[in-house]
């Protein structure tokens, strides 16, 4: 089913259940409020800005070197924009890579010459396209895009006449489609006749920790298809394990390619447990698939292997002690957090790209992929009062503190800090503590919002509802549960808060402010709830998965009734649906994992849900539409009108 590109107002943000590990945070904040950028009006002829927050990256270049490390230099010099996941093409002369200088977010691809002049685009458009590789022979240019449909696929340009081509959306390739169906890293034959890349087709969505989790693990095989597109078949698969990156050998023979476990998917891009993975570089026969040969037996996340000789492979190891790039048949490293090592046919040259996570200003343009609207950068859990003021969490900018301000960006103020409380420093440096999810009251002069202890230490921490004065001169604690009980929303005449109960006993409750009295909704493992805004429905998540699998890691979006009547599941994909918030005109936007990842789980970094995109949909779960197409994780829309940016 295709999706058009849409986008309708949002009083609220998307109630995101992120972790965001990895964020930098100012410990000063609670002092001195973090600079912004207030942008006032946008460009002529907008009808205002989006706001969303983004986990990913916030600076990325391309880098040279000699294959030891030595001369490293910046590949594009001054053209340096944002670029990433670089290759060499067959003749070691020139580099093809993923850039956003078309905007924050937009990945597109070019190349240029190893000098960093000639710069030309390869493909440029508002969907996904990355992992680009040049034929040897120099005609072709194979990549992964989401166009037309959102879910990653491998893609052939032609250099000479730009004819493109989607190999793998075919009925023969293309796998089930209540399963991934994401293609991968592609990578030629040295006759430039067949491509091999990785797939995650028709396996489960399974989430981390034997599907206890909510984050999803990657099931990745090894494929092969040729040129025109036939001749698909699996090079090699194993249902327990993961497999990505192939790389053939220089004589076409072999196909080397990392080795995890499902659960390493999960970890290698989580920052609590990358440095504590040991999964192994190996190599098959290409036509057979047999013969495993296992080229690495050391401690480490290793990735991105290539043949840099017939009898030497590099990779990269992604963290901890052995950071770096390393070699089967040489002692040679180059220690260092870069990401993506790519060799020159020769194996004299390796390129890469070098990071950095320093957070976006606030108010930061990025890429739109509405030409109605202009995409800013926000901080987590924005919310905009109906009298036009915003709030939300300084977790990227801050210490997790309630921060409002104008819709702009200016005039921040801390109304409720987290600094000198209860709550452990080690918590809220590592995302796991603060002040999450503020909510206005529909009349402007309360702000509720939770208080504890979210994500992975939810589980053996308690969480509790508070609400603060919008001025932030008053603030009360509602609820005093053993349990953790978070994401609290107003309704819309102020009298209720509705919020979700985890642990010991699960579901939404409704506390009554006037009498204090709490009430159960719901007992099913529910999150997220919001009241409409006409109060006459609750939006929330739902945990469908029956328990007789084992499993908790298929959610859909649902409505109720306050009352507890007339339960209705507005999405049905077997991915999680989530993240749900009600748009001023009475629809819904959510986050959906529904197409799947857009590159390899085990390359991202500090980036937990790389495959939500951002959607809309009518209040009956009709008229579903995209609004976000990005590599990155991407969530929490908040549309901001031209009247409030004044």
């Amino acid at each position: 089913m295709k999706f058009a590109i849409a986008s309708l107002l949002f009083p609220a943000a998307c109630l995101a259940q992120c972790p965001y590990a990895d964020s930098q945070v100012d410990a000063g904040f609670a002092q001195t409020p973090s600079p912004h950028a207030a942008r006032g009006l946008p460009a002529p002829g907008k009808k205002g800005a989006m706001l969303l927050n983004r986990i990913g990256p916030s600076s990325s270049e391309l880098y040279i070197a000699n294959a030891d490390g030595i001369n490293e230099r910046l590949l594009l010099g001054k053209q340096s924009v944002f670029e990433y996941h670089a290759s060499f093409t067959a003749d070691g002369r020139s580099v093809a890579f993923t850039s956003e200088r078309n905007g924050d977010g937009n990945s597109d691809l070019y190349i240029a010459r190893i000098d960093g002049g000639g710069l030309k685009p390869i493909a440029t458009t508002p969907a996904v396209e990355d992992a680009v590789a040049i034929s040897p022979n120099g005609k072709y240019a194979a990549y992964a895009s989401t166009a037309g449909v959102y879910t990653s696929n491998i893609w052939i340009t032609d250099l000479e006449t730009g004819r493109a081509r989607n190999l793998t959306n075919t009925t023969t390739v293309s796998g089930r489609p209540e399963s991934p169906n994401g293609f991968f890293s592609p990578s030629w034959s040295p006759d430039s006749k067949r491509l091999v890349f990785s797939s995650d087709r028709n396996t489960a969505w399974t989430g981390h920790n034997n599907g206890a989790g909510w984050e999803h693990t990657q099931n990745l095989s090894i494929y092969t298809i040729a040129v025109d597109g036939s001749q698909f078949r699996t090079v090699y698969s194993n249902p327990a394990l993961t497999f990505g990156q192939p790389r053939f050998s220089p004589d076409g023979k072999r196909v080397v390619f990392y080795q995890m476990t499902l659960q390493d998917t999960w970890d290698a891009r989580s920052s609590f447990s990358v440095a504590g993975i040991n999964n192994q570089i190996v190599s098959v026969d290409f036509e057979t698939g047999a013969n495993l040969t296992q080229h690495t037996d050391s401690p480490g996340c290793k990735i991105y292997p290539q043949y840099v000789s017939a009898n030497n492979i590099g990779y990269l190891v992604k963290a901890g002690a052995t950071a770096g790039i390393h070699y089967t048949a040489s002692n040679v490293t180059i220690p260092g957090g870069m990401r993506s090592p790519a060799w020159s046919p020769d194996g004299k040259l390796v390129v890469y790209e070098k990071t950095g996570w320093a957070t976006r200003a606030i108010e930061k343009k990025l890429f739109s992929w509405d030409p109605e609207w202009e995409y800013r950068f926000t901080d987590v859990f924005p919310n905009l009062s109906p009298q036009g003021k915003l709030v939300y969490t300084s977790k990227q900018t801050g210490n997790s503190s309630i921060v409002t301000a104008n819709p702009n960006g200016s005039n921040q103020k801390i109304i409720f800090d987290v600094g000198g409380g209860n709550l452990s420093p080690g918590g809220v440096a590592s995302g796991q503590a603060g002040a999450f999810q503020p909510s206005w009251s529909y009349d402007g002069k309360w702000i509720t919002f939770a208080l504890g202890y979210w994500f992975q230490a939810r589980a053996g921490q308690t969480g509790q509802i508070y609400r603060t004065t919008a001025n932030g001169s008053f603030s009360e604690q509602l609820t005093n549960t053993t349990g953790n009980a978070g994401f609290p929303s107003f309704s819309p005449d102020g009298s209720k808060i509705v919020y979700r109960e985890f642990r010991p006993s699960f579901g939404l409750r409704i506390i009554d402010l006037a009498t204090r009295n709490t009430t159960v909704l719901t007992t099913e493992r529910d999150n997220l709830p919001w009241f409409s805004p006409d109060g006459q429905r609750i939006l929330f998540t739902r945990n469908v998965t029956s328990a007789a699998t084992g499993e908790v890691s298929n959610y859909e979006v649902c409505t109720i009734r306050p009352d507890g009547t007339d339960l209705k599941v507005l999405t049905t994909s077997w991915a999680n649906d989530a993240h749900a918030t009600w748009t001023a005109d009475g629809r819904i936007g959510w986050s959906s994992g529904m197409w799947g990842y857009q590159a390899e789980a085990a390359t991202y970094d500090n980036t937990f849900q790389p495959y939500g995109q951002l959607m809309i949909m009518n209040a009956d779960g009709s008229g579903k539409r995209v609004i976000s197409d990005s590599l990155w994780e991407d969530t929490m829309p908040l549309y901001l009108p031209n009247s409030v940016l004044k």
